[in-house]
Protein backbone atom coordinates (compact mmCIF):
# COMPACT_ATOMS: atom_id res chain seq x y z
CA UNK A 1 0.00 0.00 0.00
CA UNK A 2 2.54 2.40 -1.22
CA UNK A 3 1.78 6.27 -1.43
CA UNK A 4 -1.12 5.72 0.97
CA UNK A 5 -2.13 8.36 3.77
CA UNK A 6 -4.15 6.98 6.35
CA UNK A 7 -6.35 8.53 8.46
CA UNK A 8 -7.51 7.66 11.86
CA UNK A 9 -10.25 9.42 14.38
CA UNK A 10 -10.29 8.06 17.14
CA UNK A 11 -6.44 6.15 17.56
CA UNK A 12 -7.30 4.65 20.64
CA UNK A 13 -6.37 1.24 21.56
CA UNK A 14 -7.28 -0.88 18.13
CA UNK A 15 -6.26 2.69 16.08
CA UNK A 16 -2.47 2.07 17.92
CA UNK A 17 -2.36 -1.31 17.43
CA UNK A 18 -3.20 -0.68 13.95
CA UNK A 19 -0.58 2.18 13.25
CA UNK A 20 1.85 0.13 15.00
CA UNK A 21 1.55 -2.95 12.32
CA UNK A 22 2.46 -0.63 9.68
CA UNK A 23 5.03 -1.90 7.52
CA UNK A 24 5.92 1.47 5.54
CA UNK A 25 2.26 1.45 3.58
CA UNK A 26 1.95 4.77 4.12
CA UNK A 27 1.87 7.98 6.67
CA UNK A 28 -0.74 7.95 9.45
CA UNK A 29 -2.61 10.35 11.04
CA UNK A 30 -4.52 9.89 13.92
CA UNK A 31 -6.46 12.04 16.66
CA UNK A 32 -7.17 12.35 20.02
CA UNK A 33 -9.26 14.51 22.56
CA UNK A 34 -6.69 13.95 24.81
CA UNK A 35 -3.26 16.77 24.67
CA UNK A 36 -1.97 14.04 27.42
CA UNK A 37 -1.83 11.21 24.94
CA UNK A 38 -0.13 13.28 21.61
CA UNK A 39 3.51 11.48 22.55
CA UNK A 40 1.48 8.24 23.00
CA UNK A 41 0.17 8.21 19.50
CA UNK A 42 3.51 9.66 18.16
CA UNK A 43 5.18 6.29 20.00
CA UNK A 44 2.41 4.40 17.78
CA UNK A 45 3.97 5.95 14.61
CA UNK A 46 0.95 8.14 14.69
CA UNK A 47 1.51 11.95 13.65
CA UNK A 48 -1.19 13.25 16.51
CA UNK A 49 -4.11 15.70 15.82
CA UNK A 50 -6.35 16.65 18.66
CA UNK A 51 -9.88 16.28 17.85
CA UNK A 52 -12.75 17.04 20.25
CA UNK A 53 -15.99 17.07 17.57
CA UNK A 54 -14.70 20.33 15.91
CA UNK A 55 -13.09 20.44 12.74
CA UNK A 56 -9.55 21.96 12.68
CA UNK A 57 -7.30 22.95 9.68
CA UNK A 58 -4.64 20.98 10.58
CA UNK A 59 -7.48 18.10 10.16
CA UNK A 60 -8.65 19.23 7.37
CA UNK A 61 -5.13 19.95 5.62
CA UNK A 62 -4.97 15.76 6.61
CA UNK A 63 -7.91 14.44 4.99
CA UNK A 64 -7.23 16.19 1.91
CA UNK A 65 -4.52 13.94 0.87
CA UNK A 66 -5.94 11.16 3.20
CA UNK A 67 -6.63 7.73 0.88
CA UNK A 68 -7.53 5.42 3.90
CA UNK A 69 -9.70 6.26 6.22
CA UNK A 70 -10.50 4.73 9.54
CA UNK A 71 -13.29 5.76 11.95
CA UNK A 72 -12.76 4.37 15.62
CA UNK A 73 -15.06 7.10 17.76
CA UNK A 74 -18.24 6.07 19.02
CA UNK A 75 -21.68 7.55 18.72
CA UNK A 76 -23.40 9.65 20.93
CA UNK A 77 -27.21 10.74 21.19
CA UNK A 78 -26.79 13.40 18.37
CA UNK A 79 -25.25 10.92 15.95
CA UNK A 80 -21.50 10.35 14.84
CA UNK A 81 -19.06 13.09 15.85
CA UNK A 82 -17.21 12.26 12.48
CA UNK A 83 -19.76 12.47 10.28
CA UNK A 84 -21.38 15.80 12.20
CA UNK A 85 -18.30 17.35 11.80
CA UNK A 86 -16.53 16.08 9.07
CA UNK A 87 -19.02 14.95 6.35
CA UNK A 88 -18.72 17.82 4.37
CA UNK A 89 -15.10 17.46 4.29
CA UNK A 90 -15.60 14.05 3.15
CA UNK A 91 -17.53 14.08 0.65
CA UNK A 92 -15.84 17.43 -0.58
CA UNK A 93 -12.32 18.71 0.25
CA UNK A 94 -11.28 14.31 0.06
CA UNK A 95 -10.23 13.47 -3.83
CA UNK A 96 -7.72 11.18 -2.46
CA UNK A 97 -9.96 8.69 -0.79
CA UNK A 98 -10.18 5.25 -1.52
CA UNK A 99 -11.66 3.87 1.34
CA UNK A 100 -13.49 3.57 4.73
CA UNK A 101 -13.36 1.43 7.47
CA UNK A 102 -15.82 1.71 10.56
CA UNK A 103 -14.71 0.28 13.49
CA UNK A 104 -18.51 -0.85 15.02
CA UNK A 105 -18.94 -3.74 17.56
CA UNK A 106 -20.90 -7.46 18.07
CA UNK A 107 -23.25 -5.71 20.16
CA UNK A 108 -25.81 -4.46 17.15
CA UNK A 109 -26.67 -8.21 17.28
CA UNK A 110 -27.94 -7.91 20.82
CA UNK A 111 -29.36 -11.63 22.72
CA UNK A 112 -29.43 -14.51 20.67
CA UNK A 113 -29.56 -16.93 23.62
CA UNK A 114 -26.01 -18.26 22.48
CA UNK A 115 -27.07 -19.22 19.12
CA UNK A 116 -24.43 -18.75 16.51
CA UNK A 117 -25.27 -15.45 14.21
CA UNK A 118 -22.76 -13.77 11.26
CA UNK A 119 -23.39 -10.48 9.08
CA UNK A 120 -27.06 -11.81 7.65
CA UNK A 121 -28.26 -11.82 10.78
CA UNK A 122 -31.04 -9.20 12.16
CA UNK A 123 -29.38 -6.27 14.31
CA UNK A 124 -31.47 -6.11 17.32
CA UNK A 125 -29.78 -4.39 20.20
CA UNK A 126 -30.52 -4.16 23.47
CA UNK A 127 -28.30 -1.36 25.01
CA UNK A 128 -29.14 2.76 24.00
CA UNK A 129 -25.45 2.35 23.12
CA UNK A 130 -25.77 -0.23 20.38
CA UNK A 131 -28.71 1.34 19.11
CA UNK A 132 -26.72 4.11 18.11
CA UNK A 133 -24.15 1.80 16.72
CA UNK A 134 -26.49 0.81 14.18
CA UNK A 135 -27.65 3.79 13.31
CA UNK A 136 -24.18 4.96 12.77
CA UNK A 137 -23.16 1.76 10.50
CA UNK A 138 -26.21 2.73 8.33
CA UNK A 139 -25.07 6.57 8.02
CA UNK A 140 -21.09 5.31 7.24
CA UNK A 141 -22.44 2.90 4.92
CA UNK A 142 -25.06 5.45 3.01
CA UNK A 143 -22.58 7.95 2.68
CA UNK A 144 -20.17 5.59 0.96
CA UNK A 145 -22.96 4.51 -1.22
CA UNK A 146 -23.57 8.88 -1.72
CA UNK A 147 -19.64 9.32 -2.50
CA UNK A 148 -19.20 5.71 -4.59
CA UNK A 149 -15.99 4.54 -1.94
CA UNK A 150 -16.24 1.22 -0.39
CA UNK A 151 -17.36 0.86 3.53
CA UNK A 152 -16.27 -2.04 5.66
CA UNK A 153 -17.79 -2.07 8.95
CA UNK A 154 -15.66 -4.14 11.27
CA UNK A 155 -18.18 -5.26 14.09
CA UNK A 156 -15.73 -5.78 16.61
CA UNK A 157 -15.84 -8.44 20.34
CA UNK A 158 -14.20 -8.14 23.42
CA UNK A 159 -10.22 -6.77 22.56
CA UNK A 160 -8.26 -7.93 24.25
CA UNK A 161 -4.15 -7.72 23.79
CA UNK A 162 -1.06 -6.25 26.01
CA UNK A 163 -1.98 -4.51 28.84
CA UNK A 164 -5.63 -5.29 28.84
CA UNK A 165 -5.92 -9.35 29.59
CA UNK A 166 -6.72 -11.87 32.00
CA UNK A 167 -3.01 -11.67 32.72
CA UNK A 168 -3.06 -8.21 33.73
CA UNK A 169 -6.22 -8.73 35.94
CA UNK A 170 -4.78 -11.53 38.24
CA UNK A 171 -1.57 -10.20 38.61
CA UNK A 172 -3.57 -6.65 39.73
CA UNK A 173 -6.10 -8.41 41.80
CA UNK A 174 -9.27 -7.33 39.85
CA UNK A 175 -9.49 -11.05 37.89
CA UNK A 176 -13.31 -12.50 39.03
CA UNK A 177 -14.48 -15.71 37.57
CA UNK A 178 -18.93 -15.24 37.62
CA UNK A 179 -20.60 -17.79 36.46
CA UNK A 180 -23.44 -18.23 34.84
CA UNK A 181 -24.71 -20.97 32.79
CA UNK A 182 -24.45 -21.34 29.57
CA UNK A 183 -23.28 -17.55 29.50
CA UNK A 184 -20.05 -17.20 26.49
CA UNK A 185 -18.36 -13.98 25.28
CA UNK A 186 -16.71 -13.36 21.90
CA UNK A 187 -13.19 -11.80 21.77
CA UNK A 188 -11.03 -10.30 19.37
CA UNK A 189 -6.74 -9.66 19.87
CA UNK A 190 -6.11 -6.15 18.79
CA UNK A 191 -3.26 -7.44 16.69
CA UNK A 192 -6.22 -9.53 14.35
CA UNK A 193 -7.74 -5.99 14.51
CA UNK A 194 -5.27 -4.57 12.71
CA UNK A 195 -4.77 -7.74 10.38
CA UNK A 196 -7.83 -7.25 9.43
CA UNK A 197 -8.14 -3.84 8.72
CA UNK A 198 -4.52 -3.66 6.74
CA UNK A 199 -6.65 -6.45 4.63
CA UNK A 200 -9.58 -4.48 3.93
CA UNK A 201 -7.57 -1.49 3.52
CA UNK A 202 -4.82 -2.95 1.29
CA UNK A 203 -7.47 -4.24 -0.97
CA UNK A 204 -10.20 -1.82 -0.62
CA UNK A 205 -12.91 -4.23 0.18
CA UNK A 206 -16.42 -2.72 1.28
CA UNK A 207 -19.09 -4.73 3.55
CA UNK A 208 -19.61 -6.22 6.63
CA UNK A 209 -16.89 -8.35 8.71
CA UNK A 210 -17.51 -9.62 12.26
CA UNK A 211 -13.88 -9.61 13.68
CA UNK A 212 -13.74 -12.42 16.13
CA UNK A 213 -11.94 -15.15 16.75
CA UNK A 214 -13.02 -18.88 16.49
CA UNK A 215 -13.80 -19.49 19.68
CA UNK A 216 -16.95 -17.93 21.61
CA UNK A 217 -15.79 -19.51 25.32
CA UNK A 218 -17.60 -19.27 29.21
CA UNK A 219 -15.37 -15.76 30.84
CA UNK A 220 -14.36 -17.65 33.82
CA UNK A 221 -12.32 -20.00 31.55
CA UNK A 222 -10.34 -17.69 30.37
CA UNK A 223 -9.23 -16.09 33.93
CA UNK A 224 -8.50 -19.74 34.58
CA UNK A 225 -6.34 -20.34 31.69
CA UNK A 226 -4.90 -17.19 32.35
CA UNK A 227 -3.99 -18.40 35.75
CA UNK A 228 -2.43 -21.47 34.79
CA UNK A 229 0.24 -19.95 32.52
CA UNK A 230 0.77 -17.68 35.76
CA UNK A 231 1.12 -20.96 38.28
CA UNK A 232 -1.25 -19.48 40.22
CA UNK A 233 -4.43 -19.95 41.99
CA UNK A 234 -7.16 -18.73 40.21
CA UNK A 235 -9.82 -16.81 42.16
CA UNK A 236 -12.92 -18.54 43.26
CA UNK A 237 -16.09 -18.68 41.56
CA UNK A 238 -19.18 -16.50 42.01
CA UNK A 239 -22.51 -17.41 40.63
CA UNK A 240 -23.80 -14.22 38.62
CA UNK A 241 -27.09 -13.99 40.50
CA UNK A 242 -24.65 -13.18 43.62
CA UNK A 243 -22.45 -10.88 42.20
CA UNK A 244 -22.08 -6.97 42.48
CA UNK A 245 -21.92 -5.77 39.22
CA UNK A 246 -22.32 -2.01 37.82
CA UNK A 247 -25.50 -1.69 35.60
CA UNK A 248 -23.00 -1.71 32.16
CA UNK A 249 -21.29 -4.75 33.62
CA UNK A 250 -24.46 -6.45 34.27
CA UNK A 251 -25.75 -5.05 30.86
CA UNK A 252 -23.19 -7.39 28.67
CA UNK A 253 -24.59 -10.60 30.52
CA UNK A 254 -27.63 -9.88 29.09
CA UNK A 255 -26.30 -10.74 26.02
CA UNK A 256 -25.58 -14.27 24.41
CA UNK A 257 -24.66 -15.02 21.33
CA UNK A 258 -21.68 -17.10 19.68
CA UNK A 259 -20.62 -14.87 16.40
CA UNK A 260 -19.04 -16.51 13.46
CA UNK A 261 -16.29 -15.00 11.76
CA UNK A 262 -16.58 -16.26 7.45
CA UNK A 263 -16.81 -13.35 6.15
CA UNK A 264 -13.38 -11.93 6.86
CA UNK A 265 -11.91 -15.22 5.81
CA UNK A 266 -13.69 -15.38 2.89
CA UNK A 267 -11.95 -11.93 2.39
CA UNK A 268 -8.87 -14.14 2.80
CA UNK A 269 -7.50 -13.20 6.17
CA UNK A 270 -5.79 -15.39 8.07
CA UNK A 271 -6.57 -14.81 12.11
CA UNK A 272 -3.10 -14.51 13.75
CA UNK A 273 -4.54 -15.81 16.88
CA UNK A 274 -7.58 -18.07 16.30
CA UNK A 275 -8.88 -18.63 19.85
CA UNK A 276 -7.66 -17.08 23.17
CA UNK A 277 -5.23 -19.90 24.56
CA UNK A 278 -3.08 -19.15 21.37
CA UNK A 279 -2.75 -15.26 22.53
CA UNK A 280 -2.28 -16.04 25.71
CA UNK A 281 0.24 -18.64 25.14
CA UNK A 282 1.84 -15.76 23.13
CA UNK A 283 2.19 -13.08 25.06
CA UNK A 284 3.39 -15.09 28.09
CA UNK A 285 5.88 -16.10 26.36
CA UNK A 286 6.98 -12.88 24.95
CA UNK A 287 6.61 -11.14 28.25
CA UNK A 288 4.47 -8.78 26.81
CA UNK A 289 1.25 -9.02 28.26
CA UNK A 290 1.75 -5.98 30.71
CA UNK A 291 1.74 -3.26 28.07
CA UNK A 292 3.76 -4.71 24.71
CA UNK A 293 6.96 -4.47 26.20
CA UNK A 294 8.84 -7.56 26.06
CA UNK A 295 10.30 -8.79 29.45
CA UNK A 296 10.81 -11.41 32.08
CA UNK A 297 7.34 -13.68 33.04
CA UNK A 298 5.59 -11.99 36.10
CA UNK A 299 7.70 -10.68 39.61
CA UNK A 300 7.13 -12.94 42.50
Amino acid sequence: MSEKQIFIFGAGYSGQAFARANKGAGRIFGTTRSPDKLETLRQAGIVPLLFDGAMTGEIGDALGKTTHLVVSVGPKEAGDPVLNAARAAIVAGMPALAWIGYLSTVGVYGNYDGAWVDETAECRPVSKRSVMRVAAEQDWLELGRDIGRPVAILRLSGIYGPGRNALVNLENGTARRLVKPDQVFNRIHCDDIAGALWHLAERDLGGIFNVTDDLPAPPQDVVAYAAALMGITPPPEIPFDAAQLSPMARSFYGENKRVANAAIKAAAYSLRFPDYRAAFDHMWAKGDWRDGEPRSPMKR
